[in-house]
């Protein structure tokens, strides 16, 4: 019998085990769930050039689980990048492709994904095969010459159903990365703000239970666990049968209220009181649409003439929140399930989340009246779980700041130092395109700033003192945007094309994150240029 019993446990046991995967993968499942791992597995990522940043940032693209990539590069490696590119085979690997000695290394990691080689050269592909390029979820390409990294730019805008474009450059300590894309829709952006509890609009049952509850029967131990949103509610109801069913108004009222709340406790350490007495600015905080979801229902793309001719179920379901937030009685978002943690036993949370969900179905089924278009239940179950915290970005192409003097003047006066970097990495990589082979001269740099920027901003004198004080600490100098121009011009002609492996590690994190962000639709991507110093150790952005 024992072992009987011993062999039920054991099966039991082995019953709810994870599968191989979810093993793998389990801190990542807590970010981003099962629907944020799918999209990754369904990622076509193409990567152009091999070098020690790209084999870093596909590192940590690989290990989550890409479904695939393509290294795409022609050159050969060379001994700088045996010497700093630790996904080739060291000094065996000078003179073999380089992009056919980092997949295999790269897939080692990860068995589940698939990695190929593609030794053309980019402007073999734009010329021959554009569309090729359209087959891939993103693009990332990193330090690119000018010319064919404009015309990859170029393409991939040209079509917003085409891939975003990630674009990587680096030297030395500086570097930067600007995502292209169109327009991003977010529907689960992991807000730091929770969903409304409603406590101050309650549904019917929520208001019944409140009031028909006899707190004053109750043992000490029940009353100890009453959820502070059933006291809030009880509170709130009571007071405004004695003030015009209006909830307090000033802080006296407030204050009073709160005094109302501490009173009721039968035990000085009631800690569900004192939590509803902490939460009381919900009673008076009016629930309504956020703003930046207000500001979502203006957006064209809801319009009936934009959706009919836009299928994508994001802005379908926008829609429909809007109409559905436009005839509900209490004008507010959809309730959803979803409950914080509080101070209650078992049984008084679970009665609360019981009403909670039965009232979000309920309204969910309404949500789905307003509804024009077939959408995935699934879908619908997460747009509305999340309603409160949607995000529609819209990009721009990338170079298209550099185009705009009275925006680069802004930035240097904003913005000095991350406009400086970004400034000395754009002139470094426009002489090099133009020079290749040659190492520009600060001189040469700072030409091309200059023409960049504009002649009519004039150099202060105090540009060569900067160059001259080279090994001077940053905080030795004034703060003016020239001062800064300079300095980072100095650091990038000191290293015009160094590949430093620390540099190489922390922009491969870092745009591997914000991949993902991309490719799952989760959490909210960066906008603009993210300017990274790793001498002083700060990143920022500019031209969002």
């Amino acid at each position: 019998m024992a072992s009987q019993d011993s062999q039920d446990i054991e099966t039991a046991t082995t019953a709810i085990q994870p599968d191989n995967k979810t093993r793998r993968y389990d801190r990542q499942l807590r970010l981003w769930a099962a629907s944020g791992q799918a999209a990754l597995e369904a990622a076509r990522v193409l990567v152009i050039s091999g070098r020690a940043t790209s084999t870093s940032i596909l590192k940590n693209l690989v290990l989550p689980g890409i479904g695939h990539f393509t290294i795409l590069d022609h050159d050969t490696v060379s001994h700088a990048d045996a010497g700093n590119n630790f996904f080739l085979n060291g000094f065996d690997s000078i003179g073999k492709n380089r992009a056919s000695e980092a997949v295999p290394l790269l897939a080692e990691l990860n068995d589940s994904v698939e990695g190929c080689t593609d030794t053309r050269t980019l402007s073999a592909v734009l010329d021959t095969d554009p569309a090729w390029l359209a087959s891939f979820t993103i693009v990332i390409a990193h330090n690119l010459e000018s010319a064919p990294l404009e015309r990859l730019s170029s393409l991939l805008w040209s079509d917003p159903a085409r891939p975003p474009l990630v674009v990587v450059r680096s030297a030395g300590f500086l570097a930067e990365f600007f995502i292209q894309f169109h327009e991003h829709t977010i529907i689960e952006s992991h807000s730091e703000n929770p969903p409304s509890l409603r406590i101050d609009k309650p549904f019917p049952a929520l208001r019944d239970h409140a009031l028909a509850l006899d707190f004053d029967a109750m043992d000490p131990t029940e009353h100890g666990h009453i959820p502070y949103v059933v006291i809030l509610v009880r509170v709130l109801e009571e007071w405004k049968k004695s003030h015009d069913g209006k909830p307090p108004q000033t802080t006296a009222e407030r204050q009073e209220f709160k005094k109302r709340i501490l009173a009721m406790k039968v035990k000085p350490d009631e800690e569900n009181f004192d939590e509803a007495e902490a939460q009381a600015y919900r009673c008076w905080t009016e629930t309504k649409v956020p703003s930046e979801i207000a500001t979502l229902f203006e957006d064209p793309a809801i319009s009936p003439e934009a959706l009919r001719q836009k299928p994508a179920a994001f802005f379908h379901l926008l829609a429909a929140l809007k109409e559905f937030t436009d005839q509900s009685e209490t004008h507010t978002l959809p309730l959803t399930s979803t409950l914080p943690d509080m101070k209650s036993d078992t049984t008084n949370y679970i009665d609360l989340q019981r009403l909670y969900k039965t009232r979000a179905e309920e309204e969910k089924h309404a949500f789905k009246s307003h509804l024009r278009a077939p959408v995935d239940d699934t879908l619908v179950d997460l747009f509305v779980k999340n309603a409160h915290a949607l995000q529609v970005l819209r990009g721009r192409q990338w170079g298209v700041f550099d185009q705009d003097r009275a925006a680069l003047a802004d930035a240097l006066a904003s913005f000095p130092k991350e406009t400086a970097t970004h400034l000395a990495l754009s002139a470094l990589f426009a002489l090099q395109g133009n020079h290749p082979g040659s190492s520009p001269t600060v001189e040469q740099l700072r030409g091309q700033v200059q023409s960049v920027v504009g002649d009519g901003i004039d150099l202060p004198e105090a540009l060569d003192d900067a160059i001259g004080e080279l090994y001077v600490p940053l905080t030795a100098i004034s703060y003016s945007p020239w001062h800064l121009t300079t300095l980072s011009l100095i650091a990038s002609a000191r290293a015009p094309s160094a590949e430093l492996p620390n540099t190489a590690a922390f922009l491969g994190g870092m745009v591997a994150q914000e991949t993902i962000k991309v490719i799952t639709k989760q959490y909210i991507p960066v906008k603009g240029y993210c300017v990274i110093d790793l001498v002083d150790t700060w990143t920022g952005m500019i031209g969002a």
